[in-house]
């Protein structure tokens, strides 16, 4: 395992790349402030995938967060977790928002937009507005807010002329809406080390269980709790395949995973219909 350098790709992060943390938190450093709940909304990649437990259910960066910030607040902190793969920004607000505000935690996770910008039907303009309503929603009873800049997954993928720019205006939203609430951002598109394919799963799009590490990492880094560091290290970045091997590896590829995404969007389908949030009320972690 070698530990990773960082670019910055128009985010703000400290030389060694451990720490990616927007100007505006620049207050957080060496806090140690108890938050006693956590909740984390989102799609799947809050959910977890694909970072499983030995069961097949996702653990994911949210859930090793709130173990690392339950250690530090004592057996009184509390989690919930309402993501669910494939909901669309305007599922997550609807039925994700509401509830997590009426929990009344200490903190709030919120990441959304990452499915919509792979639909034909992107509207930014109306994203980014619901966005910043979002934000001003969630920071209303008082939580902390944490928003994150997504990593760019688009090298390894298709469409990557239409949908990059995409990503692009929504993390430029992410980081005005932050500055404007006082959330928390955590650049994670200004960690050249998630290029590196050993962070992803081999569906190309979902996070592995390196990815997720380095993702918790970096958020209780911004947190100002601190974590272990080899949550920030990452395999070597793998020597490129032969040009015959890397075509028969995108042609599985295809027919694993970007052939059945075809056939949900086709048929009006998503991978969540019958999912549910994996811990829908906050209550203790249990080991």
């Amino acid at each position: 395992m070698t530990s990773a350098t960082s670019a910055d790709r128009g985010g703000a992060g400290d030389a060694s790349g451990d720490r990616l943390v927007a100007a505006g938190n620049e207050w957080r450093k060496g806090a140690r402030v108890r938050w006693r709940s956590f909740v984390a909304v989102g799609d799947s990649f809050t959910e977890g995938m694909d970072d499983a437990y030995p069961d097949g259910t996702f653990r994911g960066w949210a859930d090793l967060v709130a173990t690392r910030l339950a250690a530090e607040a004592g057996p009184d902190f509390r989690y919930a977790n309402l993501a669910i793969r494939g909901r669309l920004f305007p599922g997550v607000v609807a039925e994700q928002v509401p509830a997590a505000v009426a929990m009344k935690p200490d903190l709030i996770s919120f990441a959304a937009g990452g499915n919509d910008v792979l639909r034909r039907t992107f509207d930014p303009d109306t994203l980014i507005a619901r966005f910043d309503d979002v934000v001003r929603q969630l920071r209303s009873g008082g939580a902390d807010v944490l928003l994150f800049r997504f990593a760019d997954v688009m090298a390894r993928l298709p469409g990557q002329r239409l949908v990059a720019p995409r990503v692009q205006l929504l993390n430029q939203a992410v980081g005005e809406t932050a500055e404007r609430h006082g959330a928390i951002m955590v650049d994670l598109y200004a960690d050249d080390t998630f290029l590196n394919p050993m962070l992803w799963s081999t569906d190309r799009l979902h996070l592995s269980a390196a990815g997720h590490r380095r993702v918790a990492g970096q958020v209780l880094n911004a947190l100002g709790v601190g974590c272990d560091e080899e949550w920030l290290m990452v395999p070597p970045h793998p020597a490129p395949s032969p040009w015959l091997a890397a075509r028969a590896a995108d042609l599985r590829w295809a027919g694993q995973h970007l052939a059945p995404w075809v056939k949900r969007r086709l048929t009006g389908r998503s991978s969540g219909d019958t999912v549910t949030a994996k811990r829908p009320l906050l209550g203790p972690i249990v080991d």
